[in-house]
């Protein structure tokens, strides 16, 4: 074959070709975007986990949560440094959020790849915000030691 015999140029089969690339290209994009967005998921949703139980009243099963550990009672001298009646009084209905009627996890940051992932609620719809730290590694939660912001909605989709 020689140069005189190449093929014709067919503008559709290019059309295709661009059209397959653009939509691979936007997976990816979209893929990652959901990876990055979904990579605080089980963070949050012991968070989520957390409040359910706080809300229903159940401040045994909220305490289980906190410390990751269903069989608290069991061992509970394994927790000297907030016991549960410590932690009834920061939880219950007397403690700073009084009955948690309502609840939304808002949004999370793990600050500079740390350990841990700050997650910011919003309780009872109060302007003032719960933030809850959730260590990576056994996903116990404590009181986190700075706040967060969460920002509007594009903060929340270049987050």
């Amino acid at each position: 074959m020689t140069l005189l015999d190449a093929q014709e140029y067919d503008s559709a089969r290019a059309r295709r070709r661009k059209r397959w690339i653009a939509s691979i290209v936007l997976a990816i994009l979209i893929a990652a975007w959901l990876v990055y967005h979904l990579r605080d998921h089980r963070e949050r949703a012991s968070v989520s986990r957390f409040f359910t139980a706080v809300q229903a009243q159940d401040f045994a099963r909220a305490y289980a949560v906190w410390f990751n550990d269903p069989a608290w009672r069991q061992h509970p001298e394994k927790y000297p440094n907030y016991q549960f009646n410590d932690f009834y009084r920061d939880w219950g209905p007397g403690g700073e959020w009084g009955l948690v009627k309502t609840y939304k996890v808002d949004c999370s940051l793990a600050p500079g790849g740390g350990s841990g992932v700050i997650v910011q609620v919003t309780v009872n719809g109060r302007a003032e915000h719960a933030y809850v730290w959730v260590q990576k590694s056994d996903r116990t939660l404590s009181f986190s030691p700075t706040e967060i912001e969460c920002g509007n909605w594009w903060s929340w989709v270049v987050e």
